[in-house]
């Protein structure tokens, strides 16, 4: 028998925020194995933590329903509470990735992650994105500067943010990263949402990875290094960001949503219950 929690990240309250899966383990599972359990989950991400030598380290690897990813924030920041509500975990975690080392600082409700800052380069959009969102105000395109990086379009108002209804079918040919539609916030210092249907995902809820990107960009734009984010999403969500070099602190909240058992003979691991 196999304990999935899914927990509600970046929120204070429940029903909303990014949900992940998160399974602990005690020996790693088959890479098929995963990717099955992602896709029976159907969240945007299932993390996997497999204990590691040294004090509080642990592997994580992350599954959306189709992909493994290399970075994911919100469902880094919900094993960490995982291991801290069901674990009895304290103080900063140390999660090694593909990304390198992560960790995650508990301190009381919140939780903060300290993911590495990607610098943003002005590009032209690919013609699908463009004609996706069909938009008929100046919009500015940039991309990510990491493997794969995602395309950001930069659109004046938080009102455009929230009408646009992108064409899906023509960004899943956008061969590579997901796109990040962002503005200054009305409420707070910007907004966004992301959109990657290539990777099985066509809107996610929270994006932390997003905002390894989207912190640093703002950041330079409005002269400040701590900024309030919003996620306009139909759940939506806060991540409160600090630009520390080239680190990027994103903090926020977590809520339990719900546990779940999965049993069969295709789990033949050991794992660890709770």
């Amino acid at each position: 028998m196999m304990k999935i929690y899914q927990v509600d990240a970046f929120v204070s309250d429940q029903y909303r925020g990014n949900t992940a899966g998160v399974c602990l383990l005690k020996s790693p599972l088959q890479e098929g194995q995963m990717q099955a359990i992602a896709a029976e989950m159907g969240f945007a991400e299932t993390a996997y933590l497999v204990p590691e030598e040294g004090d509080k380290r642990w592997n994580i690897r992350w599954f959306t329903p189709t992909v493994e990813v290399d970075l994911c924030g919100h469902a880094t920041l919900t094993a960490g509470w995982v291991l801290a509500e069901i674990a009895g975990e304290e103080g900063t975690l140390t999660f090694s990735s593909r990304s390198g080392d992560l960790t995650v600082t508990v301190d009381g409700d919140y939780l903060t992650l300290d993911f590495p800052a990607q610098s943003v380069e002005p590009a032209e959009l690919p013609d699908e994105i463009l004609k996706a969102l069909d938009l008929e105000g100046e919009v500015k395109g940039y991309r990510a500067q990491v493997k794969a990086g995602n395309w950001i379009a930069e659109v004046a108002t938080e009102g455009e943010v929230l009408a646009i209804e992108p064409d899906m079918d023509l960004l899943r040919k956008v061969p590579e990263g997901g796109l990040i539609l962002t503005a200054p916030g009305e409420e707070c210092d910007f907004v966004s949402r992301f959109f990657a249907p290539n990777y099985g995902i066509d809107e996610d809820d929270v994006t932390g990875s997003a905002h390894c990107s989207l912190a640093p960009f703002w950041a330079d734009k409005l002269g400040k290094k701590e900024l309030l984010a919003h996620q306009l999403s139909e759940r939506g969500g806060e991540i409160y960001c600090t630009v520390q070099g080239e680190r990027v602190l994103l903090k926020g909240q977590a809520k339990l949503r719900t546990v779940r058992q999965l049993s069969g003979s295709f789990f033949t691991n050991e794992f660890v219950t709770g």
